[in-house]
């Protein structure tokens, strides 16, 4: 699906990062990427691990300084961020982990949790804080009363539907996914893959959204970039990806999605999980099932 042109909402330009080892090694993480994020857009972020998927989104984040390159933001310039800026950005840019089980304090409420970033930002009063904290739960499938709980009264999945609303809460603009459904059970990997597309289409969110699943991704992804070694290999829509894909690297990817029924598999391949193709259903594409 394509969507409608206007102006970017987040702008990567020849994006180079480099780390630095304990004994001044270094090595070139990420190399000349560029792409851009429109209002109510996802780009998917595909390799295997070590590509670059995640020095990519923690440039993004500011969590690491790029070696060359620039990265705007709603036409901002946020390369070097001064400390007013990591302000303003961590309400407009949020992220949701891949892990739930660590990605949430254990020894706070569910409450304390969503109410407290937003006392730091707003000078509303707790009462209004915690109101907007029991509407964000309502907003992923959660009752009130999760408010009074802590962590480990959770299952996994709920406890991503928590990251969600805590990401969700401060009403950003883009939310970095990282691999945010890959430590969970396929079928509540598919109750989160498609809140994730629900809550797009109602709240008009952009995603960057990193997986190591190209089937995944081709189902939330508009557009999708192929890493390989720190380098855009191959990008495209995800169905063109997957069905007409001609660089070797991109069909190992599709070839590593597993596929429990043999029957299902056709030419060796495996294939995606999904009920049908994107172009069809929310924001152009299907329900996606385990």
């Amino acid at each position: 699906m394509s969507l409608e042109p206007e102006t970017a909402l987040l702008e990567v330009e020849h994006l180079r990062v480099r780390h630095r080892g304990r004994r001044r090694e270094s090595m070139v993480a990420v190399d000349d990427v560029s792409f851009t994020v429109h209002p109510g857009e996802t780009v998917g972020l595909v390799g295997e691990s070590g590509s670059g998927k995640t020095s990519i989104a923690r440039a993004v984040l500011g969590l690491i300084k790029p070696e060359a390159g620039n990265i705007r933001f709603a036409g901002n310039d946020i390369t070097s961020r001064t400390l007013q800026m990591r302000r303003r950005l961590a309400r407009e840019l949020q992220v949701v982990f891949q892990d739930p089980y660590s990605s949430l304090n254990p020894a706070r409420t569910i409450g304390s949790s969503l109410v407290e970033p937003l006392l730091g930002w707003s000078r509303g009063s707790r009462d209004s804080a915690r109101k907007q904290a029991q509407t964000t739960l309502r907003r992923v499938g959660l009752t009130a009363d999760a408010m009074e709980r802590y962590p480990s009264a959770f299952s996994g999945g709920q406890r991503q539907r928590i990251a969600i609303a805590r990401a969700l809460v401060m009403e950003p603009k883009l939310i970095v996914c990282d691999e945010p459904v890959s430590a969970l059970d396929l079928s509540v990997q598919a109750q989160i893959l498609n809140l994730l597309v629900d809550l797009q289409v109602r709240e008009r969110l952009s995603y960057l959204f990193i997986s190591h699943d190209l089937s995944v991704v081709r189902h939330m992804a508009h557009h999708v970039l192929v890493l390989q070694r720190g380098r855009i290999v191959e990008e495209g829509s995800g169905d063109k990806l997957w069905n007409a894909s001609r660089q070797p690297y991109t069909r190992l990817l599709i070839d590593s999605v597993p596929q429990p029924d043999p029957s299902k598999r056709r030419d060796g391949q495996a294939l995606a999980r999904s009920t049908g193709p994107v172009g069809s259903g929310l924001n152009g594409r299907t329900p996606f099932q385990a």
